[in-house]
């Protein structure tokens, strides 16, 4: 039995990871929701739904209710949070405190909803930070001090460019390029390219298994199942780094613009400790090889990827849990939050 567990919820457009104090991820399920359009069942969350998307029947719809970082339908998010939340605390006599990462680009109409969708899925108060900030909490970077820090977390759905001083956002952006853009972009340079259209779950797993942002020492090549655009039949091709790579350059270039951008508005002062401390890339798409490299090589400031890069928001917040009961303005806006009577 658990008494008041506390929870946060790194809620992205491709996954949803629960995180809770001292155990860190508890959970990490697709951002996926299935259910019967004639009766409005939900049939599956998570990983369950995410085999099910392309492959539904005519009365089954399998959706992520996240788009480009914010909620896109709000019935269905409800509810999957609702279950991912219930399944995280098996049963509680409490109801718990949720803190919940948010794109920086975020607009008031879409924190209200991450609010409101918090406390329908059971919470008794709705924290929100933004996911930069988690994500160098859960890098394990001081961030209290006047110190400037740069933070590229790589989602999904977004990029959250951020510099960070003294528990607070500096100077930020939010670009809807994340792994989802990459995605696409493959997707289209392949039909463009060979005349075959390949799925949402094969471009994933190319970009997962060959895909890189930098020139690659050596090119590696896979074998690709679509469909011909000509004659409408299965078709295998030979997909290489080198055309991952060029099939990338438009949302890179998008991202190296948005770092540029973000260094030319920060204060001098940060500059340079940024130029010291180096940049940090968290978020899952920042492991694709070569990112590291070719921020480096744009900056000429020192990149790394940071341990678990993945993980980071969600450890973040899970952190964060420990100060939920006296949270000091910078570190989570207090006029973000919700309390319930």
């Amino acid at each position: 039995m658990v008494f008041g567990k506390d929870i946060g919820i790194d809620l992205g457009t491709t996954s949803v990871l629960l995180s809770t104090r001292g155990k860190g991820v508890v959970m990490r399920e697709p951002a996926v929701v299935a259910m019967d359009k004639n009766t409005g069942r939900l049939l599956n969350v998570g990983m369950a739904a995410q085999r099910m998307l392309g492959r539904t029947p005519g009365n089954i719809v399998a959706i992520r209710p996240m788009h480009d970082g914010a909620i896109s339908d709000y019935d269905m998010t409800e509810r999957m949070l609702k279950e991912f939340v219930r399944k995280a605390l098996s049963f509680s006599l409490i109801k718990p405190r949720i803190i919940i990462s948010i794109p920086s680009g975020i607009s008031e109409v879409e924190e209200r909803a991450v609010i409101d969708v918090g406390v329908a899925a059971g919470a008794r108060k709705v924290f929100l930070m933004e996911a930069p900030l988690a994500a160098a909490i859960g890098a394990g970077l001081d961030i209290t001090k006047a110190d400037g820090h740069m933070v590229i977390d790589i989602g999904g759905g977004t990029t959250d460019i951020a510099v960070l001083s003294l528990s607070g956002v500096v100077e930020s952006i939010s670009l809807k390029s994340g792994g989802n853009a990459f995605d696409n972009a493959l997707i289209k340079y392949i039909k463009k390219k060979h005349n075959v259209l390949i799925g949402e779950n094969t471009a994933e797993e190319l970009k997962k298994s060959i895909g890189c942002v930098f020139p690659h020492p050596e090119t590696v090549a896979v074998e690709v199942k679509g469909r011909c655009l000509l004659t409408g039949l299965p078709r295998i091709i030979a997909v290489s780094s080198t055309d991952v790579l060029e099939a990338f350059e438009e949302t890179l270039e998008i991202i190296v613009e948005a770092v540029h951008g973000i260094l030319e508005f920060t204060p001098p002062e940060l500059v340079a400790d940024i130029s010291a401390n180096g940049i940090i890339l968290t978020g899952g798409n920042a492991q694709l090889w070569g990112f590291d490299k070719l921020i480096s090589s744009r900056t000429n400031i020192v990149t790394y990827v940071a341990d678990d890069a993945d993980l980071c928001v969600a450890n973040g917040l899970a952190k964060a849990l420990n100060w939920v009961g006296d949270m000091v303005e910078g570190t989570i806006n207090l006029a973000r939050k919700r309390q319930m009577r």
